[in-house]
Formats: C-alpha cells, sequence, structure tokens
C-alpha cells in the first residue's frame, strides 16, 4: 500500500489545559501535560512529541499552548523552535486553537495532512497508534473526509464522550475506516452501560486527522465566525504582527469545541476504531486503572513508600519523600509541592470542590 511523505505530514499538538482535577499535582503554574505522572522521567507532553516526531519532521509540528506556559513548552522541548509554539492570549476551547495552527500550516503546505492530537493522554502501544495515524492519512489524502479515532470501550466510562459508528458503510477502500452515526457526550451509567453493550460506540479520543483543504471547508461551513476572523490575518501569519492580530482574533472569536462546532454537524465524518492502550488519564482514577499494581491491587509512584494493610490505593509522592501508610482501601494520597491530599477513589469527583474550598480559605498558591 502507497505511503506518504512525511514532507506534507504535519501535527498540531493541542497543550493548554490545566488539568484541575489532577489537583494538586497538576496546578494553574505547571498543568499535568508539563508533569511525569507516570513515574517514567517522561513528562506527558514529552511522551506526545516523540509520537509526532514519528509522523512528520519537527518543523512540521506546532504546539498551541497558553502564553502563560510558553517557557514551560521550551523547558520540557529544548530544541523545539520557538516559532513552532503558538501562543493563546486566553483559552477558547479547541475550535479557535485548532483554526489558528491550521492557519500556519496552510501559510506553509495547502495539501497537507494534519494529525491533532492531545499533550495529556496516555498511549502504550505507540506502533499500533502510528500504524492507525497512516491509515487516516491514507484516507485524508484519497477524500475530502474528517477522520476521528474511536477507542474500544472496554467499559462504561461516564467521564467520556462516545461515537456512534455505522457498521455497513465503510471508507471507500478501506473497510476498518467506518461512517460516524452520532457524537454523545459523556452519558449516564446505564447509557454508557448500554452504549458498551451494543458494540458500536467508541470513546472519543479527541485525536482527529484530515488535509488541510477538508478541515478549511469545514471551518468555512460550518464556524464561520471563527474561519472569517482567522482568514483576515493570513498575510501577517509569521511576521512581527502576527502576535497583535491573534491578541485581537481571540477576543472576538468564540469559545467551542471542534467536536460541537464541526464534527458532529459535517457529514464526512469517519472514525478508526483502535486498540492502542489509550486514556486520557483525566482523573486519578483513571491514571490508577493504567498503572502497574502490585500483589495487593496498589499503585505506588515513589521510591521510599512502605505500605501495610493497603489494598487497591494509589499513592504518588516525590521520590525524596518517605512515606509509610497503614490500613487504607480504596484511597488515593497524592503529594506535590507542599500539599498532601488524602481522598476515597469513589469520591474523587469532590476534588474540584476541595481546590474551589482551599483558593477561598488558603490561597491561590495552592492552586
Amino acid at each position: 500500500m502507497k505511503e506518504i511523505s512525511g514532507e506534507k505530514n504535519f501535527c498540531i499538538i493541542m497543550a493548554g489545559g490545566i488539568g484541575s482535577r489532577f489537583w494538586p499535582m497538576s496546578r494553574v503554574k505547571r498543568p499535568k501535560q508539563f508533569i511525569d505522572v507516570l513515574g517514567t522521567g517522561e513528562t506527558l507532553l514529552q511522551a506526545a512529541y516523540k509520537r509526532a516526531e514519528r509522523i512528520c519532521p519537527v518543523e512540521n509540528i506546532y504546539v498551541v499552548t497558553s502564553g502563560m506556559y510558553s517557557d514551560l513548552v521550551s523547558e520540557n522541548l529544548p530544541s523545539f523552535p520557538k516559532d513552532n509554539i503558538l501562543c493563546e492570549p486566553v483559552r477558547r476551547n479547541t475550535a479557535p486553537c485548532i483554526a489558528y495552527a491550521m492557519a500556519k500550516i496552510e501559510n506553509r503546505c495547502k495539501d497537507a495532512l494534519v494529525l491533532v492530537m492531545p499533550s495529556d493522554h496516555l498511549i502504550m502501544d505507540t506502533d499500533n497508534f502510528i500504524a492507525q495515524i497512516q491509515k487516516g492519512f491514507r484516507l485524508a489524502e484519497r477524500q475530502e473526509v474528517l477522520i476521528c479515532l474511536g477507542i474500544k470501550a472496554s467499559y462504561p466510562n461516564t467521564g467520556y464522550g462516545y461515537i456512534q459508528y455505522m457498521d455497513n458503510m465503510c471508507a471507500t477502500g478501506d473497510c476498518g475506516i467506518k461512517k460516524v452515526k452520532l457524537f454523545t457526550e459523556k452519558p449516564a451509567y446505564e447509557m454508557a452501560c448500554s452504549f458498551v453493550e451494543s458494540g458500536d460506540f467508541l470513546w472519543n479520543a479527541g485525536i482527529f486527522v484530515w488535509s488541510a483543504k477538508a478541515i478549511k471547508n469545514a471551518f468555512a461551513k460550518f464556524l464561520p465566525e471563527v474561519a472569517d476572523v482567522l482568514n483576515k490575518g493570513m498575510e501577517v501569519l509569521n511576521t512581527d504582527k502576527e502576535a497583535a492580530f491573534i491578541e485581537e482574533a481571540y477576543s472576538i472569536c468564540p469559545s467551542i469545541s471542534i467536536d460541537y462546532g464541526v464534527m458532529e454537524k459535517a457529514d464526512n465524518v469517519y472514525v478508526i476504531p483502535s486498540d492502542f492502550g489509550w486514556s486520557d488519564i483525566g482523573t486519578w482514577g483513571a491514571l490508577y486503572n493504567v498503572s502497574p499494581k502490585d500483589e495487593n491491587g496498589n499503585s505506588v509512584v515513589g521510591s521510599n513508600v512502605m505500605l501495610y494493610d493497603c489494598r487497591n490505593c494509589l499513592v504518588h509522592v516525590p521520590k525524596e519523600r518517605l512515606l509509610v501508610v497503614q490500613g487504607l482501601e480504596d484511597y488515593i494520597v497524592v503529594e506535590s509541592e507542599g500539599v498532601v491530599m488524602m481522598c476515597r477513589k469513589g469520591e474523587e469527583q469532590r476534588i474540584k470542590q476541595f481546590t474551589t474550598d482551599v483558593e477561598i480559605e488558603k490561597g491561590s498558591e495552592f492552586i
């Protein structure tokens, strides 16, 4: 099968989120994409960048982040070109973020093939992931389509969006790529159970593949309020006037996701059912699910942790910290930068309330 030249392959890494459900490790000043949450010696952004390097040349990678995190991107990726760090003046969700990066790419290569992926997800089988992206590139080169990657749902997760596909409708020339029937946002538990049982629903991984032409036309049709604003500044991109233009453009752009703004409305959307060891690691519970565990079901990150009579706990502390824990079951125990949090795994949805209370009562320096 024909392989695609890497020279017109591009990658957009979205790295502007805060990761508030991962407190106290993920903070406003250093969110989880800039942290070694798995204890592997590598941050999530560094891992995402390594995957991108296998897709396209370094100069074809763009990292989109908040202006306040530009230095953190450079710290994580010291050899990465600073001109390829795109700084958003304010957060406007994923559609303006993608539209900005796509405008930069279109200026360089009008027939580009583009991968869009988050910076803070876990992918355990990189070879399989690369194979799925190449499959998507081959289709995107042949047809004007928008492609998303869907993960085979192994249990009824209520924290993920779902994609339903039409099993009898495949992309031309590839029955492994299915036509999308429906996008569904985070369902109730009973509904999630029915999705998993049906067999034709996938988790929405928030990973996309398309050609520059396909997504440009989709923005023009479904989000002209974003496309028109950015199109006005095409001539100033890659000049010293770019930052001022983006500042003004973002003050006008609506805050809207690419899923809601484009993918749910378009009729040329396909999904690649995939299974490459994916997790969005959106919560401590999600990290526990994908982490190695001892014979008692405990997952530990930290060189000096001693557990007695503990079961099914997640413990994550700095390597120099000596921590002795006795008698806990189904708990999250985390220490980061002077903050210790202990919480039942089944109550971790309260972490957002914890952070609100901490900010009010103790100060924003802890958030």
